[in-house]
C-alpha cells in the first residue's frame, strides 16, 4: 500500500486520498491477468503466423500496457472541467481520425477501420468510445440545468454522424456498443417515457436493417441460430475449451486451443483462460468486471452533479457492455463480434483507449468538496448544477 499522509497537499497526496482506490486496484488486477494470458497465448500464435519471435505479442502488450497504465493514472489527476475538455478535444480529433481511415486506411477482413502507423495499427474508433461518453453526457446535463441549450439534439446529431462513419468501415458492432450507452445515458437522464419506448422500438429495427443489408451480420446472425449454415470453428473450439478446463482448468500452459485459435491471444483470450485455469478464475474475472460496474454505479448515488452522474454512466456502461459482449460471444450466448476483453486481450488502441476511459471515471468519482463556485457556467470553471 502507497505511504501518503493525510496531511500531504500535493497534487498526488490529495489523489490518493480521493481516488476510488479499488477500483483502481480492480484495474490493475485485469492489467496483470492480462500479462498472464499474454505469457501463456501469444506464444502459440506468434509460431503460427511465422512471427520473428515468440515474446512478439508479449512485448508489445506489455509496452502497451505500461502505456495505458501511465494514462489512466494521469487522466484521473484531472478535475471534472478538465476530463470534459479532453473528451472534446478527443472526441474532435478520433472524429477527424475516423473519417480518414475511409480514404487512408488499411483494409483487413473487408472492413476499413485502422490508420498505418509505424510499429502498430491504430483504431482511431476505440477512441471516439469514451470521448463520446463523456460529451454526450455534458451535451444532456446542460440540456437539463438550461431549456433554452438543445444538448439533447445536438448530442443526437453527434451520434448520427459517428453512426455515418462507422457504418461506411463498416463496423457495425462499434455501432451497437456506443447507441447502446448513448441510449443508457438518456434514460439516467430523465427523458419522457413516451421517448423510451420510441428508441426501445427503433434499436430492433436498427438490428434488422443491419441483418438485411449487411451481409457479414445476416452471416453471423445465422450461424448464431443455425451453427450447421456455416463455418463455427473458433466457436466450436471455444466450448470445446471451456469443457476441456472443467473447474479448475488444465494448468498453465497446458491449453489446446491456442494452438488452432487465430485469435486466442486477443478476441478469443477468455477461452484459453477456461482451459488452462478453469471455471474458478473465469468467475474471478467475471466477478472482477462486475466490482467495477457495481461499485461505480454505487458511488454515483449521492452524486449531485448531473454531468458526472451521465458521463460516468456511460464510461461504466461502455466497459461492462464490452466485457459482457466478448465473454457471451466466447460462450455463443450471442453471435459473435470481434471485440477485445477490455485489459485482458491483445490491443494496442483498445487497451489505451480503455485506459484513457477508466482514467475519465476515475476523475470523475474522485471525492470533491463543494466549490464557490458551483454556479458559475461549467466550462468557465464552475461545476454543473443538480438536475431537478
Amino acid at each position: 500500500m502507497m505511504a501518503v499522509s493525510r496531511t500531504d497537499t500535493s497534487l498526488l497526496g490529495r489523489w490518493w486520498w480521493s481516488v476510488d482506490r479499488w477500483t483502481l486496484a480492480a484495474l490493475l488486477a485485469l492489467v496483470a491477468i492480462g500479462y498472464v494470458m499474454m505469457l501463456s497465448a501469444s506464444p502459440a500464435v506468434a509460431e503460427r503466423i511465422g512471427a520473428s519471435s515468440r515474446h512478439m505479442f508479449l512485448a508489445r502488450q506489455v509496452f502497451y500496457s505500461a502505456i495505458a497504465v501511465v494514462v489512466m493514472v494521469a487522466v484521473s489527476l484531472c478535475s471534472p472541467r478538465w476530463v470534459l475538455r479532453l473528451a472534446l478535444l478527443g472526441a474532435l480529433g478520433a472524429l477527424v481520425l475516423t473519417a480518414a481511415t475511409l480514404v487512408i486506411g488499411v483494409e483487413i477482413k473487408g472492413a476499413r477501420r485502422w490508420l498505418p502507423i509505424p510499429g502498430l495499427s491504430l483504431q482511431p474508433s476505440e477512441f471516439l468510445k469514451p470521448c463520446l461518453a463523456v460529451v454526450c453526457g455534458w451535451l444532456l446535463a446542460e440540456g437539463k440545468r438550461s431549456r433554452r441549450f438543445p444538448g439533447l439534439l445536438i448530442a443526437f446529431g453527434c451520434i448520427g454522424i459517428v453512426a455515418v462513419l462507422l457504418k461506411q468501415q463498416p463496423d457495425i458492432g462499434m455501432l451497437a456498443v456506443i447507441v447502446m450507452v448513448f441510449l443508457a445515458q438518456v434514460f439516467v437522464s430523465g427523458i419522457n417515457l413516451f421517448w423510451v419506448a420510441i428508441a426501445g422500438c427503433a434499436v430492433p429495427l436498427l438490428g434488422v436493417l443491419a441483418y438485411m443489408f449487411h451481409p457479414h451480420v445476416r452471416s453471423r446472425v445465422q450461424r448464431f441460430l443455425d451453427p450447421e449454415a456455416g463455418d463455427n470453428f473458433q466457436i466450436r473450439m471455444s466450448l470445446e475449451a471451456f469443457g476441456n478446463g472443467g473447474l479448475l482448468g488444465r494448468g498453465p500452459g497446458e491449453g489446446r486451443v491456442k494452438d488452432v485459435l487465430p485469435d486466442a491471444h486477443a478476441d478469443f483470450v477468455f477461452p484459453v483462460v477456461g482451459e488452462e485455469f478453469g471455471l474458478v478464475i473465469c468467475l474471478v474475472i467475471l466477478a472482477i468486471f462486475a466490482f467495477v460496474v457495481i461499485r461505480g454505479l454505487v458511488r454515483l448515488m449521492p452524486e449531485r452533479d448531473p454531468y458526472v452522474s451521465l458521463a460516468a454512466t456511460g464510461l461504466l456502461t461502455q466497459f461492462g457492455l464490452q466485457a459482457f459482449i466478448n465473454m457471451g460471444s466466447s460462450l455463443h450466448l450471442i453471435p459473435t463480434k470481434g471485440m477485445t476483453l477490455p485489459f485482458v486481450s491483445y490491443g494496442g488502441s483498445s487497451v489505451v483507449a480503455l485506459a484513457l476511459g477508466m482514467g475519465f471515471l476515475l476523475a470523475l468519482t474522485r471525492k470533491r468538496m463543494p466549490r464557490a463556485d458551483d454556479t458559475q457556467p461549467f466550462l468557465a470553471g464552475g461545476r454543473a448544477p443538480a438536475m431537478s
